[in-house]
């Protein structure tokens, strides 16, 4: 294969080794209670610094934006001093590490939530989807998510405070970049779609109104930490989550030119077109491109292969990997040599301890 995927990139004001990305994955093994990071995380990630670019599971701003048990925060103390441990691993390692900052809106349950109060959305529009959360015995288990609140304006303030928040949390935390996590169905995402987003007030209603949450979150952060610590990613046509009417190619260009405005690091679009979601087309993929100048990641089924077709055909400039980081935390020494590929154990993808998180060995 030719070298581009394995070739250095400037993202930012950062240079990082090569054009690939350990995509996010939530992996539901954070200390309890609390939370809190811990050394088994540190390991995984270190495992796989080789990646270009490590973007974390979802991290909760705040405990109104966890949707899913056991899954990390971003908010107190003791959140921080256990990403610090993860960061320190990976930049021993040679990395580079983005905390992807996440609200999950109305795909939660009353109990995850403080006081077992009703999860937060633009409107109060259930998702008919399931999230996990933890029984009396504290064994995780699958739950329909509960009908929603619609958030206040002094509710919408306080999410963009508390992003503010999380984004110095992650530079103190030792993190070289964030990720806003504005795709899949989540909170920001739930405002840029017209089924779930029902308002009437300036965040609802038009293209424009239902994009302002996000993007006046984005420049409160920007102010708070600089375009260059920023990244947000994106779903276009993805309907999971429960979402029916995805924002397409309107919403995507706009916010797209939008962020270009603003300098931000990158743009990190997740395809569905693997998935049996709506495949993004030639035409989209070159309009994205003319109006996002700065990193494009794309992420979505790609093997190496089809990795490097992409980058060769300009419209990204790396290209995120989920699944085979899982079982492959050599994967950048398996591409670079050919070396076939191991496949993970989805029974342990969810929670537990080292089992099919750490103990994956290398090829060599």
């Amino acid at each position: 294969m030719s070298a581009s995927l394995l070739t250095p990139v400037a993202v930012g004001n950062s240079g990082l080794n090569n054009r690939v990305v350990m995509a996010p994955m939530t992996r539901s093994r954070s200390l309890q209670p609390g939370d809190v990071p811990g050394p088994l995380n540190a390991t995984y990630y270190a495992q796989r610094a080789s990646a270009g670019l490590i973007i974390t599971e979802g991290t909760q701003v705040s405990p109104s934006g966890k949707g899913y048990a056991f899954t990390p925060g971003i908010y107190s103390p003791a959140q921080i001093e256990g990403w610090k441990t993860v960061t320190d691993a990976v930049h021993r390692a040679g990395g580079r590490i983005a905390a992807q900052l996440w609200h999950v809106g109305r795909l939660s349950h009353r109990s995850l939530q403080p006081e077992g109060a009703l999860p937060l959305a633009p409107s109060a529009v259930q998702a008919q989807a399931s999230v996990f959360i933890v029984d009396d015995h504290g064994q995780g288990l699958m739950a329909p998510a509960d009908t929603p609140v619609a958030m206040t304006l002094a509710d919408i303030k306080a999410v963009q405070a508390q992003f503010v928040e999380a984004a110095r949390n992650a530079r103190q935390a030792g993190f070289d970049f964030v990720e806003v996590h504005a795709a899949n169905g989540y909170l920001f995402d739930q405002f840029l779609a017209q089924d779930v987003n029902q308002r009437s007030d300036r965040y609802g209603g038009s293209l424009e109104n239902r994009a302002r949450f996000l993007l006046e979150t984005l420049d409160a952060l920007k102010e708070e930490v600089g375009e260059d610590f920023i990244g947000v990613r994106l779903s276009p046509w993805c309907t999971i989550n429960g979402m029916q009417q995805e924002p397409g190619e309107a919403m995507t260009l706009y916010l797209a030119e939008a962020f270009q405005q603003r300098n931000l690091a990158w743009l990190h679009v997740a395809e569905w077109g693997h998935a049996g979601g709506q495949p993004l087309n030639d035409a989209f993929r070159n309009a994205l491109r003319t109006r996002f100048r700065n990193t494009l990641i794309v992420c979505g089924g790609y093997d190496a292969n089809s990795a490097e077709q992409r980058l060769q055909q300009g419209t990204a400039d790396m290209v995120a990997f989920g699944r085979p980081f899982i079982a492959n935390p050599d994967l950048v020494a398996r591409m670079r040599r050919g070396t076939p590929l191991a496949e993970a154990d989805s029974a342990t993808f969810y929670g537990g301890d080292a089992k099919g998180y750490t103990d994956y060995p290398t090829a060599v």
